[in-house]
């Protein structure tokens, strides 16, 4: 996959960025607001197919650190985990960082109480995705790459 115009690359250098911020956004307030983790990681594993599009595979694997999704995906796998079982006294997935109702409107938390744990799982929910999904496109991308190639050899009839 050949880079695209300039036109295409300056577009990409201006709002793929926004892709990371606004789906970090939806993760972090997707306890209380429409959204959450699953649709803020897939939005931030959107940046790095509009880097793909944009730039070429080969200038999108000299900038990629596969370890760095890989961890993404183990600690927010790992953490959704852990914060399910701490709530293990009561019930597994127990919301014991919630405040009740009236303690929250007492100390002027206002009229949404803080949702404890729910946000955390969120967060590691989110972070899970993004680094699942940007793998998903990764391995996509390299496997076309490598069907291209064979593709070749056996019209061509010789090796590279």
């Amino acid at each position: 996959m050949r880079p695209l115009s300039i036109v295409v690359r300056t577009g990409c250098d201006l709002f793929a960025w926004f892709l990371v911020i606004f789906g970090s956004t939806i993760i972090i307030h997707g306890d209380v607001t429409p959204g959450g983790g699953f649709q803020g990681g897939a939005i931030v594993a959107t940046f790095l197919s509009l880097l793909l599009v944009a730039y070429g595979g080969k200038k999108l694997l000299s900038w990629v650190n596969v370890g760095i999704f890989n961890g993404m995906l183990v600690f927010g796998l790992l953490a959704f985990f852990l914060l399910g079982f701490l709530g293990f006294p009561h019930s597994f997935f127990f919301n014991f960082l919630a405040v009740p109702h009236e303690i929250a409107q007492a100390t002027g938390h206002g009229v949404i109480p803080p949702s404890g744990t729910i946000a955390l799982m969120d967060i590691a929910v989110g972070l899970e995705v993004a680094g699942g999904l940007s793998l998903i496109v990764l391995s996509m991308f390299k496997g076309v790459r490598l069907f291209r190639e064979e593709h070749f050899e056996e019209e061509s009839g010789h090796d590279r």
